[in-house]
């Protein structure tokens, strides 16, 4: 009987997190585990695309709580459902990911047979989540029998704020080729021809920094007329970055193309990849861009690009939201196809040093301990 394994997260919407998990669940499906993915919300949202031999289980619980009351009877419900769950798939390995998931499992597998697996997917202290949720966590935690940062800051701090009791540091893979899903949109057919391009790609949202970025390609743009700005991504910021856009006339060099399902056509029709993000915790976007041959400049946020671009040898990181900084960053390469040529021979390296068969086998390693 092969090993059977579940994923529970809060949806398969399109993010870092559900890529990961859909990258790892496929992977380990062809390797003969018998594999469940089983979501708080709807399959309605869902983006990345399962093998079919994987469960999809929809427990369809991530609904909006009016007021305290019902928020306390919405996670007694869900609890209750991540239990009968657990009861009925009887999984050797449960994987939650992101924090409300692995505070379910946590509580929710108290008692049952089968290792259980949370993991974090964004640097805790950047995304505070509020009185109860902060103390769920920190008593929580030390009901897991592992838990997965992605850094090792990371991993220091839920050792230092949670009674997790192993914390083991595992980056997020990429799989290669970039999987490619609907919605399937062409660049050439989208974007003028025979310009250069700078592409940022992640959610339209204030974490990503786009209005910085936009700020610095403003002061760009007029020392580089053959360039324009591609920023991939949807969200709820795209009413004000249009604006920003119009405000400062580029709205014939920056383009918000929305979400598309074959970002690695997207990377192989621009030359630079930029993230202006305040926070991260392990970029998916930087590494397949990177394994697509792009050089990177990246905001250095407290966690993620450090651990991804190597300085000079196929990136640049600069200061924290330092538009100036980011500028001459983007100009230094912007104006020379050599060393960005230099940079793109290494920045390919991601490849291996990040391949889901690498990183998958981190993950087993973890099984083993149960």
């Amino acid at each position: 009987m092969s090993q059977r394994l579940l994923f529970l997260i809060h949806s398969l919407s399109m993010g870092g997190a559900e890529r990961v998990a859909t990258n790892l669940a496929n992977h380990w499906v062809n390797k003969g585990y018998t594999v469940a993915v089983a979501t708080l919300s709807s399959t309605s949202s869902d983006f990345y695309a399962l093998d079919p031999r994987i469960e999809r289980i929809a427990l369809d619980l991530a609904k909006p709580s009016q007021h305290p009351m019902a928020a306390m009877l919405n996670n007694l419900r869900t609890l209750r459902a991540v239990r009968r769950l657990l009861k009925q798939w009887q999984p050797q390995v449960t994987i939650a990911l992101m924090t409300s998931a692995n505070v379910y499992l946590a509580l929710a597998g108290w008692g049952l047979p089968g290792q259980k697996i949370g993991s974090e997917r964004i640097h805790p202290p950047t995304l505070p989540l509020g009185r109860v949720w902060e103390m769920l966590r920190r008593l929580a935690y030390g009901r897991l029998d592992q838990l997965v940062a992605l850094t090792a800051p990371s991993a220091a701090w839920l050792r230092d704020h949670t009674r997790a009791k192993d914390v083991t540091v595992i980056g997020n893979p990429i799989s290669w080729p970039i999987p490619v899903q609907p919605p399937v949109r062409d660049p050439s057919a989208l974007l003028p021809m025979g310009r250069q391009r700078l592409i940022a790609a992640g959610r339209l949202v204030e974490q990503k920094g786009y209005d910085l970025l936009i700020e610095a390609f403003a002061l760009l743009a007029p020392d580089f007329p053959t360039w324009d700005l591609i920023i991939v991504g949807e969200g709820p910021l795209r009413g004000p970055l249009e604006a920003q856009v119009a405000r400062l006339g580029l709205q014939d060099r920056v383009f918000l193309v929305g979400s598309v399902g074959n970002i690695g056509a997207w990377y192989m029709a621009c030359d630079l990849y930029v993230m202006s993000s305040r926070f991260e915790g392990f970029p998916n976007t930087l590494v397949e861009a990177l394994a697509c041959g792009l050089p990177a400049v990246s905001f250095d946020c407290e966690t993620g690009p450090s651990d991804i671009i190597r300085p000079e040898i196929n990136g640049l990181l600069v200061p924290p939201e330092d538009v100036s900084a980011l500028v001459a960053s983007l100009t230094a390469l912007m104006a020379n196809q050599a060393l960005r040529e230099r940079f793109a021979i290494r920045a390919v390296e991601a490849r291996e040093q990040l391949s889901v068969d690498g990183i998958a086998g981190q993950w087993e390693r973890l099984f083993q301990q149960s």
